[in-house]
């Protein structure tokens, strides 16, 4: 009990000291890199950041959870940290960097810490000292926590505007789209595809889409589901679905694996898929006339 007791006072005298330099820390921390870098214009804000910082170690240290990432008093600045630590990765710094960094910010607070003991050598003093050690070690994983997160999200915003950028629908005609297919196409894919032609059919009001799968290097029994699940959700919006690009040894692996696409419309290549749907319009496609044939 006395033991606890001890590390109770030892937590509560760390977070009064935490209180009363705030503003000397504060300063001395907004020139270090990790976040001179993400303020670089405004040292105001990267002074407020560091503020933020101090009264969450505070509020952590009052508690006397300091190995707890958990803490409520990291959660008030877990999504500022957050954005430090993402703005951090895109400008080029790695993990280890990152925590070289905030393993940085312990240096002045060590030197504050110890003008608060005449005797630096003194038993209470080495205990506050271990205490701000296991604080800032916490403070370590909660941003490498943030920072990983942070970068988890980024990836996938980054994926989800790659596959909308890899699966353009392009307007043909008056009332005609078409999604020219380039590379597998996996789950993720297929419902970007799917959400991508569905809006361009309300947004063009489209009759005829066609899904080129020409640039597909093959189709199996899950993109063929792929497929059918887009026609018919093409069907529900109104809109013709044609699937161009059918090469004959896609046709023999389909045939082989039993499935059926008897129900979709297909068409060899872009140009007759193309045809058809202007031909269902009434629009008569005639080729063009040779080279030095005089039209009649």
């Amino acid at each position: 009990m006395a033991e606890h007791d001890t590390a109770s006072e030892v937590a509560r005298r760390l977070g009064g000291f935490l209180e009363r330099h705030r503003e000397q820390l504060a300063q001395r921390w907004a020139d270090a890199a990790l976040f001179r870098t993400v303020f670089p214009v405004s040292r105001g804000e990267a002074v407020e950041a560091c503020k933020a910082v101090v009264d969450a170690l505070a509020e952590v240290a009052r508690t006397g959870r300091l190995e707890d990432i958990g803490a409520c008093g990291f959660g008030t600045v877990r999504e500022r940290l957050g954005r430090m630590s993402a703005s951090r990765a895109w400008a080029g710094s790695g993990p280890s960097q990152i925590a070289g960094e905030v393993a940085g910010l312990r240096e002045p607070l060590i030197a504050l810490l110890g003008a608060e003991f005449a005797d630096p050598g003194e038993e209470q003093a080495h205990a506050c000292r271990l205490a701000l050690t296991v604080l800032m070690s916490t403070l370590g994983l909660v941003v490498m926590e943030t920072a990983v997160s942070a970068g988890d999200e980024l990836i996938a915003r980054q994926r989800r505007q790659l596959l909308a950028v890899a699966t353009p629908v392009i307007r043909l005609w008056d009332g005609v789209v078409a999604v020219p297919l380039i590379g597998t196409l996996d789950s993720a894919r297929s419902q970007v595809v799917t959400e991508s032609l569905l809006e361009a059919i309300v947004d063009q009001r489209a009759r005829f889409a066609i899904l080129d799968i020409t640039g597909v290097p093959a189709v199996d029994s899950l993109v063929a589901q792929h497929l059918t699940k887009t026609v018919a959700a093409a069907r529900l919006m109104g809109a013709e679905c044609i699937v161009s690009g059918l090469r004959p040894v896609i046709a023999q692996t389909l045939v082989r694996l039993g499935i059926d696409l008897g129900s979709i419309i297909t068409r060899a290549d872009l140009a007759d898929a193309l045809a058809y749907a202007l031909g269902r319009q009434g629009i008569v496609v005639s080729p063009a006339p040779a080279a030095g044939a005089i039209p009649r």
